[in-house]
């Protein structure tokens, strides 16, 4: 843990802590409720720059409730609904490959039927038909 503390102190996320005569770090009990917040940010998905410039944010506006948390969970929330979209997409097509047998990348890749999004990745997401051209 101390070396968490020391990390999240160079990063900004905690106060430079006293030391004592020996020497040792003696954090504040603040810290916990710091440490609290940082580990619950990032179980909501916010990275750890994420978290610094909202810490940073609530320093510069001199303990002010506004440090833009509303405006992060609201983009965060736009982020995780995006995730989830596309492992539902992710889900839809593993399930097509288990119900369609593919047991082989190289033969579902030839078969006309697989469900496999080979083409869309060599294409960019853009299926060319046999002529070459691209749909509009």
């Amino acid at each position: 843990m101390g070396e968490v503390l020391r990390y999240y102190h160079r990063r900004g996320l905690l106060q430079k802590p006293q030391r004592s005569n020996g020497g040792h770090r003696l954090y504040p009990p603040e810290t916990v409720i710091a440490l609290r917040v940082i580990k619950a940010a990032q179980r909501l998905g916010f990275t750890l720059d994420e978290v610094a410039d909202m810490v940073e944010a609530t320093g510069h506006r001199h303990g002010k409730p506004d440090s833009g948390l509303r405006t992060r969970a609201t983009a965060k929330l736009a982020e995780v609904e995006q995730k989830i979209a596309d492992l539902r997409t992710i889900r839809e097509t593993l399930i097509q490959a288990v119900d369609a047998g593919c047991d082989d990348l190289v033969v579902c890749a030839e078969s006309p039927g697989c469900p496999l999004p080979f083409s869309d990745l060599a294409d960019g997401g853009r299926r060319a038909d046999l002529n070459g051209s691209r749909p509009a």
